[in-house]
């Protein structure tokens, strides 16, 4: 039997998983909104809208990126983004219906992630990755705390 406090920790980070589906759907869907359109007009308009100097060697360097992104190119990313959103989502929903099976397979999945998240830190960091990197730590080290303490509850063991 969980206590409280767990039971509220589950509750956040089903939240949190599911605010991270939902997201990752929504970009999902925005990316295949650009599938047979001309991304290379798209990006010269916000170029324009934002005044950014069309001189500015990032800026040709975005745009001569841009033109070489096909079709299939955005089609496989969404295809990708909506796998992984569905899974947030299965965790999260799983996690707020305080289902054992969700708190493994949440465990399973974002230690998974450690390793490619640690590693983007150290090729290119970034607060973003870095806050990323820590709370999924934080979220495996508290789902394995909590699993612990409820198969030691279970089996009648001292905590």
């Amino acid at each position: 039997m969980q206590n409280h406090t767990e039971e509220r920790g589950l509750l956040w980070i089903g939240a949190f998983k599911l605010l991270m589906g939902l997201l990752l759907a929504v970009v999902a869907t925005g990316v295949l909104t650009f599938v047979h359109s001309d991304l290379v007009a798209t990006a010269e308009h916000w170029v324009q809208v934002l005044h950014l100097d069309r001189e500015n060697r990032h800026v040709v360097d975005l745009l001569e990126q841009v033109g070489l992104v096909e079709d299939r190119h955005l089609q496989r990313l969404s295809g990708i983004s909506f796998v992984y959103a569905a899974l947030l989502l299965t965790e999260g929903v799983g996690l707020m219906r305080k289902k054992r099976w969700a708190e493994y397979l949440t465990v399973v999945v974002t230690a998974s992630l450690i390793p490619i998240e640690l590693y983007e830190v150290v090729v290119r960091f970034g607060l973003g990755r870095l806050l990323l990197l820590v709370v999924n730590m934080a979220i495996v080290w508290y789902l394995i705390l909590v699993l612990r303490r409820q198969n030691t509850a279970r089996h009648g063991l001292p905590a």
